[in-house]
């Protein structure tokens, strides 16, 4: 039989209940708001993260004038290859021949013809004006002629030092005069203009004109068997050799033989997104990182921005590249002459200038 609790103990029970539960209550409560005081001055006293590139890109290397693409300007067979990937080479030098030999028929037959009516001209007598006139194109007659025969012994010069026939010293001879021989068709190009604009000038005759038709038709000739040779544009890189003896030359510019190059200096195409063309501007520096170089570093310049948006063509699409994403192609000049190899895809970061650090200093100060 339970025995009667005394009201007055059992009143001091609850009281001592109460100040037991107020006091722990008091303490949690006590431990919590210092607990936020102190993180609320650890949040006061870290300092705000500034933004370390105004923005980020993809790009690929290249050389600073761009890769260009050379193809055929005739059809025909690839008879001869005379540079590989890789090789140097100077302007006017003779990578690959095509077949030339219906060419070379030609050009025979123009200078027959060309030779027939030089010695029915000059048994027409003429004076004056009309002899300066036919002095002024013989000797823009011969300087062509000049130029084309210089051609064919720099390229004979050319391929026998190609194949350890020849010398070096032969091939720069070579060029020297053609250069001169060039220098002097431009004179005589300048001085039959002088003439023919004398006052007074009469009207070619007949056989002069009939001479002048058929050396057109035999410059023409040397021209077209020209096109069966591909040159160097420049001095510059064999960046790629596409052709190879015995193949078919198309004249498409989608079906270039050679990618060409001066790799004497590099730059960058790079592909900002959209939303960061703004923050992208002509002179800002740029630090490059490569997948190649893992602990190195370059820089660059600047140099350009597209005024107009693309679908991007470095960066490949994915899922965290939504298809509707548009980019601002932008230029980059590379400082000195980092070991990059051209169409290498390298990650681009912009450095921020002064006035943007501050602008995202203020902006993350008021978010927090």
């Amino acid at each position: 039989m339970l025995k009667k609790i005394d009201p007055a103990v059992s009143t001091i029970l609850i009281a001592a209940a109460i100040a037991v539960t107020l006091g722990v209550g008091i303490q949690t409560f006590s431990d919590r708001t210092a607990l936020s005081n102190l993180a609320g001055s650890a949040r006061a006293d870290t300092p705000v993260p500034v933004p370390q590139w105004a923005a980020s890109a993809t790009g690929r290397v290249e050389p600073k004038d761009g890769e260009v693409r050379i193809a055929s300007e005739v059809g025909g067979k690839v008879v001869e290859v005379l540079a590989k990937t890789n090789d140097q080479v100077k302007a006017g030098d003779l990578l690959l021949r095509l077949d030339d030999s219906d060419y070379y028929t030609k050009v025979a037959a123009a200078a027959s013809e060309a030779g027939v009516r030089e010695r029915e001209r000059s048994e027409e007598q003429v004076s004056g004006l009309a002899q300066d006139r036919r002095n002024a194109e013989d000797d823009l007659s011969k300087a062509q002629r000049a130029v084309f025969a210089a051609h064919e012994a720099f390229d004979a010069a050319y391929r026998s030092a190609k194949a350890d026939k020849g010398s070096d010293d032969a091939v720069e001879a070579a060029r020297k005069d053609l250069v001169s021989k060039k220098e002097a068709l431009a004179d005589a190009k300048n001085k039959l203009s002088e003439v023919e604009a004398k006052p007074g000038m009469p009207l070619p005759q007949r056989l002069e004109s009939s001479l002048a038709l058929a050396r057109s038709d035999l410059t023409s000739a040397e021209l077209a068997l020209e096109r069966t040779r591909i040159r160097a544009p420049a001095d510059g890189t064999v960046l790629n050799m596409l052709a190879k003896v015995g193949e078919t030359a198309v004249p498409s510019p989608d079906s270039a033989l050679v990618v060409f190059g001066d790799m004497s200096s590099l730059r960058l195409r790079a592909e900002v997104e959209e939303r960061d063309a703004a923050k992208v501007r002509v002179g800002q520096r740029v630090v490059v990182k490569a997948d190649a170089f893992p602990d190195k570093t370059f820089e660059g310049t600047v140099t350009s921005i597209s005024q107009s948006l693309a679908a991007p063509r470095i960066a490949t699409r994915g899922p965290r590249r939504p298809n509707d994403v548009e980019v601002v192609e932008v230029m980059v000049d590379l400082d000195g002459h980092p070991p990059l190899f051209t169409g290498m895809r390298v990650d681009t970061f912009f450095k921020l200038d002064n006035n943007q650090a501050s602008a995202s200093t203020n902006s993350t100060s008021k978010t927090n």
